[in-house]
């Protein structure tokens, strides 16, 4: 009797086409996300009304900002190993959970005391949200589509994020500062419930875990309906769990410590200069004489060219899955974050050097979470980008002190700028240093 042949996941998603039950899976990630970056935004909109009500000088508000990318960096960090051990689905969930009371517990704040543990909790829910929503889309997309799959998905975060600035626009004024964070808070316990209904875990996570296979099979049935689906699953020996391995430790064995160590370069980096300008644009943009609400516009401009980057990048990863591209758009990044700073009187070249500039920062964001997603075997893909995400919190903390730092001293904004490009140009040739190590490998 000839031996049976185990049936191999991931060749069998990778051969079929994409359809509605993956797509449900993705729409699901990126609503989460979605109120993700609705809530991850939301301090740097309301930081002009809340400063002013609470009379909260620069210099103070800045570490308050940054409390909540403390709790980012330890979510991320900790919900990457959690993930790999007991599933994406159930810290998924549990993390919109988490920063949806976040979010509605910031609205009660009375206190810089209060706003920073509130803002703190908020993060550690939003911190974790991010990798499991990249590791759980990439899993359920065949290779050939799977760039543009995840950097679509994050798309929901800039997304969310630029919601939020119009958002934040027409309800401050009427109804106060809390009014973002109420809206932010309702929203993620809302669709906690729909995912707890409808998400599923990851297929190749199921397999590795004893009892529930009949689950994979289920989600595999309904990504090729009709054809049949054996009783033994595999999948390849890269993806096989081994019970008791130190899932930090394993991102720096198979020759992937150097990769790792740059791919973290790259979030810090590029974190610190994302979350410096959403945490300050609207402020910067408002002391050039420029009515807030249209400064908050302005802000948003950034997300939105960050969507436009997501889609372009995520074609072009769909046909070249290299880091090259990644090093181009940072430099494209540092080029416009530079002459940001001169055109600080103009809301038209604002707009237009805003919006660039987010096409590559938050654009390269996207994809350099599909190219770290897609250098991680199943079995530590969110322990990989988690611990990505979390060494680029270090950064997205220290973007809003230094420009609380910079604005407090009075430095001339063109200066600003100037010194927001440098982490730009770090960030591209660390992309560059993953993508010639890759080169000088398969050679």
């Amino acid at each position: 009797m000839p031996p049976v042949t185990a049936f191999d996941i991931r060749r069998f998603i990778d051969e079929q086409p994409v359809g509605r039950y993956q797509l449900l899976i993705a729409t699901m990630c990126s609503l989460v996300v979605f109120v993700d970056g609705f809530d991850a935004q939301a301090m740097g909109y309301v930081a002009p009304a809340l400063s002013a009500a609470m009379q909260i000088p620069r210099n103070v508000l800045g570490p308050v900002i940054s409390s909540g990318l403390v709790g980012m960096m330890v979510g991320a960090m900790v919900s990457g190993p959690l993930a790999d051990q007991f599933g994406r689905r159930p810290v998924l969930i549990g993390c919109a959970l988490i920063f949806g009371a976040g979010s509605l517990l910031t609205a009660t704040a009375s206190s810089v005391e209060s706003l920073s543990a509130f803002r703190a909790l908020t993060g550690l829910g939003m911190g974790g949200a991010m990798p499991n929503a990249i590791a759980l889309t990439s899993e359920y997309m065949p290779q050939r589509r799977r760039g543009t799959a995840v950097t679509t998905m994050i798309c929901g975060f800039s997304l969310g994020a630029a919601v939020g600035g119009f958002v934040a626009a027409a309800i401050i004024p009427r109804f106060g500062w809390q009014s973002v964070f109420i809206v932010g808070g309702v929203t993620p316990l809302a669709i906690a419930g729909i995912a707890f209904a409808w998400l599923p875990d990851s297929i190749r996570f199921l397999v590795g875990k004893s009892g529930r296979e009949a689950e994979a099979r289920e989600s595999l049935a309904r990504i090729a309906p009709g054809v049949a689906i054996p009783s033994s699953l595999s999948v390849d020996g890269d993806d096989s769990r081994t019970k008791g391995v130190r899932l930090v430790g394993q991102l720096f064995t198979a020759r992937r410590g150097l990769v790792t160590a740059l791919i973290w370069v790259i979030y810090f980096m590029n974190l610190l200069n994302l979350y410096f300008l959403n945490s300050w644009l609207p402020t910067i943009i408002s002391d050039a004489n420029i009515p807030v609400a249209t400064a908050i516009r302005l802000t948003a401009l950034f997300q939105i060219g960050g969507i436009g980057g997501a889609l372009v990048l995520g074609a072009l990863l769909d046909r070249y899955f290299s880091f090259w591209i990644l090093a181009v758009c940072y430099l494209w990044a540092a080029i416009c974050v530079f002459f940001i700073g001169a055109s600080s009187t103009s809301p038209l070249l604002l707009g237009i050097t805003i919006a660039s500039a987010g096409l590559g920062i938050i654009g390269g964001q996207n994809a350099c979470h599909a190219l770290t997603a897609g250098f991680y075997p199943t079995a530590i893909r969110s322990t990989g980008v988690g611990w990505a995400l979390g060494i680029g919190r270090i950064g997205s903390i220290v973007g809003p002190i230094l420009g609380g730092l910079l604005l407090a001293q009075g430095t001339p904004i063109t200066h600003v700028f100037w010194a927001a490009a440098i982490p730009a140009v770090i960030a591209t040739v660390a992309a560059a240093g993953i993508a010639s190590a890759a080169k000088r490998a398969k050679t």
